[in-house]
C-alpha cells in the first residue's frame, strides 16, 4: 500500500520560490518514483542529531526533502524543501 504524500504549508512556501523546472523535477520524483513504493524507506536515509533523528531526507540533485514518515496514518509529510546548503538551517 501506498503513502499518501501531504505537503506541509511550510514545504509549499519552499516549492513555490523555485524556479518552474526545479519544481517539476521534485514534485515528479514526489509523484513517480517515491509515491508508488509500499516502504518510502528504501530510498531515503533517516537524519542523524537529537532535533532532526526522527525525519527523513531524499535527494533529488542539489535539492533536498525533508520528510516525517507517519506509518500509523500511512502518510508522508513534506516538511522541508530546497538547496542541500540551506535546507537544514531552522
Amino acid at each position: 500500500m501506498a503513502y499518501e504524500i501531504v505537503f506541509d504549508p511550510d514545504a509549499l512556501k519552499d516549492l513555490k520560490k523555485l524556479d518552474r523546472p526545479v519544481q517539476q523535477r521534485l514534485v515528479g520524483f514526489l509523484r513517480l518514483r517515491f509515491g508508488t513504493l509500499d516502504n518510502p524507506r528504501e530510498i531515503g536515509e533517516p537524519l542523524s542529531g537529537a532535533r532532526l533523528g526522527n525525519y527523513w531526507k531524499y535527494r533529488v540533485g542539489n535539492w533536498r526533502i525533508i520528510c516525517d514518515i507517519q506509518d500509523s496514518r500511512i502518510v508522508v509529510r513534506v516538511l522541508r524543501i530546497g538547496n542541500r546548503r540551506e535546507v537544514y538551517r531552522g
